[in-house]
């Protein structure tokens, strides 16, 4: 475990040589991604960073912005709009970011919630959570590639479950889980972490500049267990009236998860580049690699998963990514 003091003290050395100086948080209208933009501005650092989220939150991220002006009066946030488990607007948002911006040094991704409750399709005939916590996640990150080769220690963050994945957790006969019966939250969740990590893999291996993480950050009161695609379903009410509370008093305080997520962010213990190290360095999923694929959990330890990504690498990868390929095609 990297303590709380070794995780703050890495912290308190973000400043504007070190900090990511444009960034692009998904999800970072609430939850982890929120707290984590509010302990990056906190630094003091001169950072550009966008926030995407959906036109409903606008009004209060607004709020939020004028919040971080006045903690930080150096740091530029800028609210972009986007629906982002629609493909087509992924797409949108990038192209404006790819605009503006000739670097991206952080992106960081946390929208979704679990799938709790029947089977929601998009527009685009994707399921919800899925398009969310998956697809929209791998858009982006092909999307802004380019511009994150363009940066000194460009980084890719997707919290989600990050060394929680299970040999036999995808279904690469219906990665979409969408034959008749095949769709349940729980499964559908253990598909999603496990084509995260798969997914996360290959861009890895194909980006070795790039340091790739996928955190579990253990429990957080971000209110995701209230949030499901059919709020109204018994499934929903259980895990909102049973699950919520137990969260809600097991939770770590939200500032903590905020220093331990500015840290995987940022810290040189991933990849070796970033806000100087001198701990252990974290073990990627990619042995040849000094550069790779980190999972790591709330308490900032990596795991390679090693027994469990060897199954997934030799079964499900080249499927599952042949499959997103297919899918997001026509986003590119």
């Amino acid at each position: 475990m990297v303590s709380s003091k070794e995780i703050r003290a890495s912290n308190a050395l973000i400043n504007d040589a070190t900090a990511p100086r444009v960034s692009v948080f998904v999800g970072g209208t609430s939850g982890i991604g929120k707290l984590t933009i509010r302990a990056l501005v906190a630094t003091g650092a001169s950072v550009r960073i966008y926030i995407v989220g959906r036109k409903s939150s606008e009004e209060r991220t607004r709020a939020f912005i004028q919040e971080l002006h006045a903690l930080n009066p150096r740091a530029e946030v800028i609210w972009t709009e986007g629906e982002i488990a629609l493909l087509a607007d992924v797409k949108r948002v990038c192209e404006a970011i790819k605009a503006k911006e000739p670097r991206v040094d952080l992106l960081f991704l946390t929208a979704g919630y679990a799938p709790f409750g029947p089977r929601v399709e998009t527009a685009e005939g994707i399921e919800i959570a899925q398009s969310l916590e998956y697809y929209s996640r791998i858009l982006f990150v092909l999307h802004l590639l380019p511009l994150l080769g363009q940066a000194e220690a460009p980084r890719v963050v997707s919290v989600l479950g990050g060394g929680l994945e299970r040999a036999s957790s995808v279904d690469v006969d219906d990665v979409d889980l969408k034959k008749p019966g095949n769709f349940s939250g729980v499964k559908a969740q253990i598909q999603y972490t496990a084509m995260n990590s798969t997914a996360l893999e290959q861009l890895a291996s194909d980006n070795p500049n790039v340091t790739f993480v996928h955190s579990w950050p253990g429990w957080v009161n971000t209110g995701n267990v209230d949030r499901s695609s059919n709020p109204n379903s018994w499934t929903a009410w259980i895990i909102r009236n049973l699950l919520g509370p137990i969260v809600r008093l097991f939770a770590m305080r939200d500032d903590t998860s905020a220093q331990r997520n500015l840290f995987q962010s940022t810290s040189a213990a991933f990849g070796g580049r970033g806000v100087p190290w001198t701990g252990k360095p974290g073990v990627n999923t990619l042995e040849k690699q000094e550069n790779g694929l980190f999972l790591v959990n709330f308490r900032c330890n990596c795991t390679p998963n090693a027994k469990v990504m060897s199954v997934l690498r030799e079964k499900a990868r080249e499927k599952v990514w042949t499959h997103t390929l297919g899918v997001l095609g026509p986003y590119m």
